[in-house]
């Protein structure tokens, strides 16, 4: 398969460069690719972070994000975890998407451009339909700022009603954090669009045959939860209100989370995509450790708390039990009691 790029660098003088996939142009031949851009030119309204040097030309397709078909329709590609680095370039949440019979919706995008660019290819490989919705699970930057490729192509993006406000006072913060963990060149072109479809409670997306129920949830993970669930295959994308083996992170409300949890365990699922780990999780056996931590994290803070402990002393003890069971422990956990410290604090 060739596809269409344009030369993108940070200055035109010095770089970093990076090729940047302009969707849309993929053919089985060079020619046919070529012929397509002479078609119909890309127009470049508005510049990413960088300048594009020289015009689009076609080459062969770069590389495909691995996915694995959790269920017929239904793939996941699965993040490591690990802390987003130069070696890692920020692949460390899972993504997905859903295939229907005249449109494609995608789950999560990932920390930069190029994880969009490479998710897009994996589904070029598997089907020619169009992307016709992103649905983005939470505000968090492993999980939306590879968006930007997806809208260049069409697609809709589809967020809980907090995400824009939440981005918006967060992104300078990700972009700069992103680009100097991960290095400029993998994270050149990444940026934050505007949202298209707003969730403040549930909406469909049909995708011809197959229709997909997003709901937004009370502040748990974060304040901007959404869920996807896809009714044909009862498998749930869950975002991050779900981690398996990656120590949760607590960014939102503890007593929330667990509340929220409850609720998605009496849900009639055959699977459940955590936001990390996985692929996918039996369910509600899935839930078993990320009920267990949570109710360590809140039973523990609370003592703490009846006991008078001031919160830096209270940190280095809260939830140690749980460390033999989860990943990146003790860069998680601490934070985690914090915040649960400070919301338990003032009930």
């Amino acid at each position: 398969m060739f596809e269409a790029i344009v030369s993108l660098c940070l200055t035109l003088a010095e770089g970093p460069c990076r090729d940047q996939l302009l969707p849309g142009y993929e053919a089985e031949t060079i020619e046919a690719c070529t012929g397509s851009l002479a078609a119909s030119p890309p127009v470049f309204t508005t510049l990413e972070a960088g300048s594009v040097q020289g015009a689009p030309m076609c080459k062969r397709a770069a590389e495909a994000l691995d996915v694995t078909e959790v269920s017929p329709g239904v793939f996941v590609h699965i993040g490591r975890i690990e802390e987003p680095d130069s070696t890692n370039r920020g692949d460390v949440s899972n993504l997905g998407f859903i295939i229907g019979k005249t449109g494609v919706a995608v789950i999560d995008t990932g920390t930069a451009r190029w994880m969009g660019e490479a998710m897009w290819r994996a589904i070029r490989l598997r089907t020619n339909l169009p992307v016709t919705h992103v649905v983005l699970t939470h505000m968090h930057p492993d999980h939306v700022l590879g968006m930007a490729p997806f809208a260049a192509a069409g697609a809709k993006l589809v967020s809980h009603a907090n995400l824009p406000r939440a981005l918006s006072d967060r992104q300078a913060n990700y972009l700069e954090s992103l680009d100097r963990l991960i290095g400029t060149k993998d994270f050149l072109g990444t940026q934050i669009v505007a949202m298209d479809t707003l969730v403040m409670d549930t909406f469909e997306i049909d995708l011809g045959g197959r229709v997909l129920e997003v709901r937004a949830w009370p502040t748990a993970h974060t304040g901007t939860d959404l869920t996807v669930l896809d009714k044909t295959t009862r498998t749930l994308f869950a975002g991050d209100l779900v981690f398996h083996r990656h120590t949760p992170a607590l960014d939102g409300r503890l007593v929330g989370w667990r509340a929220v949890l409850e609720d998605l365990k009496a849900m009639d699922l055959e699977r459940v995509v955590p936001g990390h780990g996985g692929p996918a999780l039996d369910w509600p056996h899935g839930a078993t450790a990320m009920v267990r931590y949570l109710s360590v994290l809140e039973t523990e803070t609370r003592q703490a708390i009846d006991a008078g402990a001031r919160l830096g002393d209270a940190v280095e003890t809260i939830a140690q039990s749980e460390a033999e069971h989860w990943e990146l422990f003790e860069a998680y956990n601490p934070r985690n009691a914090t915040v649960a410290f400070t919301e338990l604090e003032w009930e």
